[in-house]
């Protein structure tokens, strides 16, 4: 009878597939909810491809075990004999990625009986997500407050946590500014809490359904709060904080011994309250301006740490890397701040309450990681040598990948993302955050077309991105076929060029970020092609003229500016030096390569499809935009340094032909694109939604501003003549 309901599932969920004639018995312990969780996602697999499941006299035995004596944590083996295959795991989080390996290779459609022994190490502990709630968010805008109904929903972080767990992410880091009035009623402050009773439960209900669904899946969870702020109804109660209501980040630093007291008993109460949360992250700036970095490291103590030991349990710790060596909240690195931090970190990591160890995290290249796999910068600037000399016996390092650079287009170049690991693989390095600060990933506000498409929220279309680092984050060693069978598993086998597609085209964002130095978030958006104008303090389109004078990020990158003016001099170039005339040259070959792979793809009938072949082909338009604009500036440079009207014609010809690639960009995304509220706008424009309505990003606004460049070329003069 068991076997004919389970036919009957099949058929139901429309797959079109004859029962296999084995039954499947899986064996677990039912008394942890990581195996159990395994156990179901090996179950929906099993049923999908037509096996029967029994508990008793099955023809295939599953079983899944832990043994943490065998094998390291978060590691797996399976081991086949007969038909029999034994999931080990060397620890609960480790089981279920056992498990899930096998449900990978069961989807793909390779029976049980040709299952092969395989395992996997992790080769980082700490592979985090970085993710910014859309209340009361670092920044305030229209952008983020859109994705608020969708935070709010079970299901969203239902599907998100099976995401990170499938890609092998093991923590969710959760951030905002002041975290506590959403999860408690205070118990000797209930009038910071801005809720009643039954609207505070409903919050109260969404974070532990996060915790305990993370936890489940061996997922860690953490609450990263920015520091200083209350509630606007704690700090008109108590008359502190009152020139800081509405939130801003870049404000004093108000260290009222109230607000000391606030924080701590905060910190020890939602940690009591909610036993599934794995811990706390200090970060060192936002509401702390004025103070020195000693002071602000004392706060910290005073504070969280404290609240932490109040708690009386076992939590972990994530200390963000302090930015600023000043009073400001902005400020440059130093040396002396290093040594402090290393300080406050190592005794942190010494303390009985917190299970070690420490993640001491650095963004890696400021807010733009996708740029060079080599490291240039943090924030603030240079990063010396104090965190790692001696090597930390306490913490380990890890690096925030920020990514402000894409959010509509998908994104996918495995070699990079390998090229970070191998540069980042020493001893003393934890792992990494991956994630946004000026995009959450909920809301699908991109998609424009009415058919059907196999997502529903916004991370499930960037599912490469996520695959790819978290993966390879887990095993460097993880080769493209792995990737590459994904896409032959959702599309076919006809989008199996899609991987090397996607490799090739998504070069394009990295190599701008690598040719056009940045700071901080806004100071560029690859995907746009726009960067922050400090004249006039708005993000606007990188002009001609803005590329020729840019320095580059990456040193051994050139700018246009230097390479001309080393050119005219009869000055040499180090070998293997980029470039303008080498960067343009490979933007073009690779993103014609690009296009050629995805011509004769056929995307009739599936709208999913579609939208991937279309962006790959938006990239590599913008590849080639770029590489022709490339070419125009170094001509136009020359013009304007050598004269020579064949120059000037060249720079009108090359920046003529960036503007038919960039209307060819429009051309592909107008139709199933909506014009999107972007951060970038929204925060400094402007923050009604009527002005919003009128600032959204789409390619197709730009236009102007890219036929411009041609009108700058044609209007050029000489401006220094050089004799050669």
């Amino acid at each position: 009878m068991k076997k004919k309901i389970y036919c009957l599932v099949v058929l139901f969920v429309g797959l079109g597939q004859l029962c296999h004639s084995q039954s499947v018995g899986i064996q677990y312990d039912r008394s942890l909810p990581q195996a159990k969780y395994a156990a179901q996602q090996i179950e929906e697999s099993l049923l999908e491809k037509g096996y029967t499941l029994k508990e008793d006299k099955a023809e295939y035995k599953l079983k899944l075990v832990v043994d943490s004596l065998k094998f390291a944590s978060e590691a797996y083996n399976i081991a086949p004999v007969g038909k029999s295959i034994t999931i080990t795991g060397g620890d609960e989080t480790g089981l279920i990625y056992g498990s899930l390996s096998l449900v990978e290779e069961v989807r793909n459609g390779v029976p049980l009986a040709k299952i092969k022994a395989s395992n996997e190490i992790p080769n980082y502990p700490f592979r985090a997500i970085k993710f910014d709630l859309p209340w009361d968010t670092y920044r305030h805008s229209y952008s983020l407050d859109q994705h608020i109904e969708t935070c709010r929903d079970i299901n969203y972080w239902r599907e998100f946590l099976d995401m990170m767990v499938a890609n092998r992410f093991n923590a969710l880091t959760l951030w905002n500014l002041h975290p506590y009035t959403y999860m408690i009623k205070a118990k000797n402050y209930p009038e910071a809490t801005p809720f009643n009773d039954d609207e505070l439960k409903e919050w109260q209900d969404l974070h532990h359904a996060i915790f305990k669904m993370a936890k489940e899946r061996g997922i860690d969870t953490y609450l990263i709060p920015f520091n200083i702020f209350v509630s606007p109804e704690f700090a008109k109660a108590h008359n502190v904080a009152m020139d800081n209501l509405e939130h801003h980040f870049f404000v004093e630093g108000d260290t009222s011994e109230i607000i000391k007291q606030y924080t701590r008993e905060s910190v020890m109460q939602v940690l009591q309250e909610y036993p599934d949360l794995t811990g706390f992250g200090l970060t060192l700036g936002e509401g702390m301006g004025g103070m020195t970095p000693q002071q602000r490291e004392e706060w910290m103590k005073e504070t969280i740490i404290e609240g932490m030991r109040m708690a009386n349990r076992k939590s972990k710790l994530v200390h963000r890397i302090p930015f600023s060596s000043t009073t400001g909240s902005l400020g440059i690195t130093s040396v002396e701040t290093e040594q402090l931090t290393r300080k406050s970190i190592e005794e942190e990591g010494k303390l009985d309450f917190l299970e070690g160890p420490v993640w001491a995290d650095l963004k890696y290249n400021w807010s733009h990681a996708h740029s060079t796999p080599k490291l240039v910068k943090v924030h603030g600037g240079k990063l010396y040598d104090t965190y790692f000399k001696p090597e930390p016996q306490t913490y380990k390092v890890t690096w925030t990948a920020r990514n402000e650079d894409f959010f509509c287009l998908r994104w996918g170049v495995p070699d990079f993302v390998r090229a970070h690991i191998a540069t980042n693989n020493q001893s003393y390095v934890g792992g990494y955050f991956i994630g946004s600060e000026t995009y959450i990933p909920a809301k699908d506000y991109f998609t424009k077309i009415d058919g059907p498409v196999d997502w529903k929220y916004a991370f499930e279309r960037q599912w490469l991105f996520y695959k790819l680092w978290g993966r390879l984050l887990y095993n460097p060693e993880t080769p493209d076929a792995f990737f590459r069978q994904e896409f032959v598993r959702r599309y076919g086998k006809k989008a199996s060029p899609l991987l090397e597609a996607y490799a090739l085209a998504s070069t394009t964002p990295l190599r701008l970020a690598s040719s056009y130095d940045f700071t901080w978030d806004f100071t560029l958006y690859s995907e746009g092609f726009m960067a922050l104008d400090n004249k006039i303090k708005r993000v606007e389109y990188i002009s001609v003229d803005r590329q020729i004078n840019q320095p580059p990020t990456d040193p051994n990158y050139m700018s246009v500016l230097d390479y001309v003016t080393t050119q005219i001099a009869g000055g040499t170039f180090e070998a293997g030096k980029v470039t303008p005339p080498v960067l343009a040259g490979m933007l073009e070959q690779d993103c014609k390569k690009a296009l050629k792979l995805v011509k004769g793809i056929k995307v009739a009938d599936d709208n999913s499809l579609m939208y991937e072949v279309a962006d790959v082909k938006a990239w590599a338009n913008l590849g080639m935009y770029f590489s022709e604009k490339l070419k125009g500036a170094v001509a136009l440079q020359i013009y304007r340094m050598r004269g020579g009207e064949e120059n000037k014609q060249n720079a009108v010809k090359h920046l003529e032909n960036s503007l038919k690639y960039w209307d060819e960009v429009i051309a592909i995304t107008e139709p199933i694109y909506n014009e999107m509220p972007l951060v970038h706008y929204s925060e400094q424009r402007g923050n009604t939604k009527e002005e919003i309505d009128q600032l959204r990003f789409h390619w197709v606004n730009l236009r102007p501003e890219v036929a411009k460049d041609i009108e700058i070329a044609k209007s050029a003069t000489v401006i220094s003549m050089k004799s050669h």
